[in-house]
């Protein structure tokens, strides 16, 4: 077994109960009764390991929130989310968190996420010449796009019709 794959109280806990198993098994005068009770102490202690749950998600979530900007949101959405990350960063630093725990971290935060409100955009009042001056970024280049992969496939089509 590696220790780095369990949740590190779980493992403290089977050491004792391991070590105490050797001792019998080195021990040539030892009772059937006591090869037994160790046995059956290792064996329940070994049950009571608990792997280390994946929190590659829940990091993920807490990276995709965080690169967020709250600005583009209504406050009382943006909160809930600001208060589901430091939850959900808490749960990804504790070394003891269980399966359980990421999972509903990662659902608290998703739901969080997903329930995120964009701001309205406030309407344009009559007589603002500022509107006006609005860049959108939209140059509307797809024809020209269009008309250069229609060239290139036209093309690259006589190139390969001039091998043969």
């Amino acid at each position: 077994l590696e220790e780095d794959k369990y949740i590190p109280s779980t493992w403290q806990a089977m050491l004792p109960e391991l070590e105490a198993a050797q001792e019998v098994l080195g021990n040539e005068k030892a009772t059937q009764a006591e090869v037994d009770e160790a046995c059956d102490a290792l064996t329940r202690a070994y049950l009571n390991l608990r792997l280390k749950p994946n929190k590659d998600i829940l990091s993920g979530l807490i990276n995709k929130a965080n690169g967020l900007n709250s600005t583009s949101y209504t406050a009382n959405t943006w909160a809930v989310v600001a208060d589901e990350v430091i939850k959900a960063q808490a749960v990804l630093e504790d070394s003891e968190a269980s399966e359980a725990e990421v999972k509903a971290a990662e659902k608290a935060l998703t739901k969080a996420l997903e329930g995120l409100e964009i701001k309205s955009v406030e309407p344009v009042k009559a007589g603002d010449t500022t509107a006006n001056a609005i860049k959108t970024g939209d140059n509307s280049l797809i024809g020209t796009s269009i008309a250069l992969m229609s060239l290139s496939l036209a093309g690259y089509y006589i190139s390969k019709k001039r091998k043969y």
